[in-house]
């Protein structure tokens, strides 16, 4: 096992190919935080990895893996924006952070258990696009409202 940092590079590029197998890509930019989204549509529901699905196994490593993606593409996207890593702390792999310009500080990882507890009202692609929308001028990409369309249920009165 090697540092902190070279554990989230390598965990992102395995979280690329595992979801290349599903058909969905990942391509380091803040519209693909939309495919990880349908990830979590289609493999939990209220808080537990459904049966048989991508999360029902290794679901610590898979959630890390999503988040050091998401870590590393707010980094691509937003200049002057690092990890910020101790290699000795305890649960360093939860609470590895990411400093942006001015000092705010971000958790991917911490964000990505809230959107497997909490659902798509923790949604992935509004957390991204909403911490580099300043930075990049990025228009709001209106096909996420479709993947939350797609899931809602729907009720019928007769």
């Amino acid at each position: 096992m090697g540092t902190l940092k070279e554990d989230i590079n390598e965990q992102a590029n395995w979280i690329v190919k595992g979801f290349a197998e599903d058909k969905l890509k990942l391509d380091y930019t803040i519209g693909s935080f939309i495919e990880i989204d349908k990830f979590f549509l289609k493999n939990s529901a209220g808080g537990q990895a459904k049966p048989g699905g991508r999360l029902s196994k290794n679901l610590g490593n898979v959630l890390f893996s999503i988040g050091a993606y998401i870590g590393n593409t707010i980094i691509k996207t937003v200049p002057g924006t690092a990890w910020e890593v101790d290699d000795d702390a305890v649960d360093e792999e939860i609470n590895v952070a990411i400093r942006l310009p001015g000092n705010a500080v971000i958790w991917p990882v911490q964000r990505v258990m809230k959107r497997f507890k909490n659902g798509p009202e923790d949604s992935i692609y509004v957390y991204g696009y909403s911490i580099t929308k300043d930075f990049t001028g990025e228009k709001f990409d209106n096909k996420y409202w479709k993947i939350t369309d797609e899931n809602k249920p729907r009720w019928k009165f007769w």
